[in-house]
């Protein structure tokens, strides 16, 4: 059995290992290094290692390959309705030849997984705004943080936004209502954040630099500059002062918050970065919700113009 593939041009410098995986599920290396030795995977005719670069119009067959031996299920593509397309694009505050960034609304992921099928990948895929193009995640952002997030439209753009943030260049600031009076009015977090990847326990450090813009005895509204990016990092540096979001179910430190919002009260406030000498700044609105609990708790974010 013979399957031919011609690359797109959004897969254009990917190794083949990685499209393999792409394209088919989660083949175990040891079977694609295997094929290639044997011939199983060819490009123009021609055998190639793992490292080999495909590029756009390239033929890729494989012959007589196992789809079935060890490879698990692919997930299912979300299909989302016209309704949930559009007023996903009208969440947009720039849209350029490279990119897209969007104020994204709380409860979407930014990728499908087991738990979420609905995410922004699967949507904006189907959006005529990235027509002969796909969608490229260049940051993370949880499900449950509102705010701004960008999209790249070609692989180039995705691998230089994903270098920019690697390397610490594109500078974010959170807004966040937690419980509670922060003592102190600025500062830095410094913390060993401890996570478990299958079972083994992985200690980062983990920095943010914070300043609080209005409190009161019963909350605190606070900015919060991550120097790093550790998963949940900030929700965990809060709840490990003792001054957990709102609305955050997994790290919450006071009983008295459950049950005011079912909206986890962090927003992705502002992204600043440069290319080829070029700053950009984008700001996106406070949520509806975040500025209900601000009136609540009386909080005054005026005092951060």
């Amino acid at each position: 059995m013979i399957r031919s593939f011609i690359v797109e041009s959004t897969c254009n410098n990917m190794r083949i290992d990685r499209w393999l995986r792409n394209k088919l599920g989660k083949v175990p290396q040891s079977l694609i290094e295997k094929s290639l030795r044997l011939g199983k995977i060819k490009i123009n005719k021609k055998k190639i290692k793992s490292s080999f670069k495909i590029k756009t119009n390239d033929k890729i067959e494989l012959f007589n390959f196992d789809f079935k031996e060890k490879i698990k299920h692919e997930k299912k593509q979300f299909n989302p309705s016209n309704d949930v397309i559009k007023s996903n694009e009208d969440l947009i505050i720039d849209n350029n030849e490279d990119f897209i960034v969007l104020n994204k609304s709380a409860g979407i992921s930014v990728q499908g997984g087991t738990k979420s099928k609905k995410n922004l990948v699967d949507i904006f895929a189907k959006s005529e705004i990235f027509q002969g193009t796909k969608p490229f995640s260049v940051h993370r952002l949880d499900k449950d943080t509102s705010g701004v997030f960008i999209i790249a439209k070609n692989r180039q753009t995705a691998q230089l936004l994903t270098s920019l943030f690697r390397l610490r260049k594109v500078h974010k600031t959170y807004l966040a209502i937690c419980n509670g009076e922060i003592e102190k009015d600025s500062g830095e977090w410094n913390d060993n954040l401890i996570r478990y990847d299958n079972g083994k326990k992985i200690t980062e450090k983990a920095k943010t630099i914070f300043k609080v813009i209005d409190k009161n005895t019963n909350a605190s509204l606070v900015e919060m500059k991550p120097i790093t990016g550790r998963k949940h990092q900030l929700r965990k540096q809060l709840f490990n002062i003792g001054h957990s979001i709102f609305g955050d179910k997994k790290y919450n430190s006071s009983v008295s918050s459950k049950g005011i919002n079912k909206d986890l009260m962090l927003h992705s406030y502002q992204i600043k970065f440069m290319i080829n000498e070029k700053k950009y700044t984008y700001k996106a609105l406070l949520p509806d919700y975040f500025n209900k609990l601000l009136k609540t708790k009386r909080l005054n974010f005026s005092n951060y113009f």
